[in-house]
C-alpha cells in the first residue's frame, strides 16, 4: 500500500501546485481544482493507512481510485504525456494485483473474524458470523 501512498501524495501535490498558478481568469476553477485533488488525495490516503491496518472497508475506494486512474492514464498516451500514461496504468495495476493477490484476501478476511469475534465478546459460528 506505499504505492498508494504515493498516489495520495502525488494528487496532494497537485492540489498545492493548482494553487500556486492561479489567475484571476480561472480562480473558482483553479480553488475547486485544488481542493478535489486535495480531498481526493488525503482520502486515498486515509485508505491506504487503514488497509496497512487490515481495514477491509478500505479496499473499495482503493479499488475504485484505480479502476478511475486506468482511464486517466489513456487518455494521456501518445506523444510527450505517454510516460505520465504508463506511469499511472502500471501504478494502477500494480496497486489492483496487490489488493486482489490471495494472500491479501486472506489477511484482510481474517482480521475482519478478529474484529467481529472481539465485538462479540469472541462468540462466533463456524463461518465466522455473529450470532443474533
Amino acid at each position: 500500500m506505499v504505492l498508494v501512498g504515493l498516489e495520495a501524495l502525488a494528487l496532494v501535490a497537485v492540489g498545492v501546485s493548482e494553487l500556486g498558478v492561479l489567475s484571476g481568469d480561472r480562480l473558482t476553477m483553479g480553488i475547486t481544482t485544488a481542493v478535489f485533488f486535495g480531498i481526493y488525495g488525503v482520502g486515498l490516503g486515509v485508505c491506504a493507512a487503514r488497509l496497512v491496518r487490515l481495514r477491509s472497508w478500505a479496499r473499495a475506494p482503493v479499488v475504485l481510485a484505480q479502476l478511475i486512474q486506468l482511464p486517466v492514464a489513456w487518455s494521456f498516451r501518445g506523444g510527450a504525456t505517454t510516460w505520465g500514461a504508463v506511469t499511472l496504468a502500471v501504478a494502477a495495476l500494480i496497486v489492483l494485483a496487490g489488493v486482489f493477490h490471495p494472500a491479501s484476501i486472506r489477511a484482510l478476511d481474517a482480521a475482519d473474524r478478529t474484529d467481529r469475534s472481539d465485538r462479540s465478546g469472541g462468540q462466533t459460528d463456524q463461518a465466522g458470523q455473529t450470532p443474533g
